[in-house]
């Protein structure tokens, strides 16, 4: 079940970012640059802001009656283009089709919104980068971003083109 986040979620949204940030960037990221990121990216004041923009969307995915995993996406955040900025499941989560779900459930509000593409960062070395292959993502770029405190995310820019075959 996807359920729309509203500010009584963000103390959710934190635990379920902190549990599966530990999980996903474990073998990839010192531990520092992890907390610093989930303090900078998850703090209540930048999600408080992120639900204040309409364009943004938050959303929960709730399994079994618990909450497993959440999204978080933009509107027109380039011209016709939806920015999915946030997609995480708690290691007991994945692998039971959770991520291909809450992506199609992006992709169709994207079209709803008549976004024309869809795109997403990931790090370099996060496996994920194969699940977005294989649901219809392309690299389309890379970058390394500067988010301070010494520390950079060293990106693969990749997009869902959506069009009338593919949705």
């Amino acid at each position: 079940m996807i359920i729309k986040a509203t500010e009584k979620d963000i103390p959710t949204i934190q635990d379920l970012a902190k549990r599966s940030w530990n999980f996903a960037y474990a073998n990839i990221l010192q531990q520092e640059q992890i907390d610093y990121m989930l303090d900078l990216m998850y703090s209540d004041d930048a999600i408080g802001i992120q639900l204040e923009n309409p364009n943004f969307q938050y959303y929960l995915i709730k399994e079994d009656g618990l909450f497993s995993g959440f999204i978080g996406f933009e509107f027109h955040q380039e011209p016709e283009t939806t920015k999915l900025h946030r997609i995480y499941f708690l290691r007991e989560a994945q692998g039971k089709g959770l991520g291909k779900e809450a992506l199609e459930f992006v992709i169709n509000e994207a079209k709803k919104a008549n976004d024309i593409r869809v795109t997403l960062t990931v790090n370099k070395n996060n496996q994920a980068q194969n699940f977005y292959r294989s649901q219809g993502f392309k690299i389309y770029d890379e970058a390394i971003f500067d988010i301070g405190n010494g520390y950079v995310m060293d990106d693969y820019l990749m997009e869902y083109i959506i069009n009338k075959n593919n949705v």
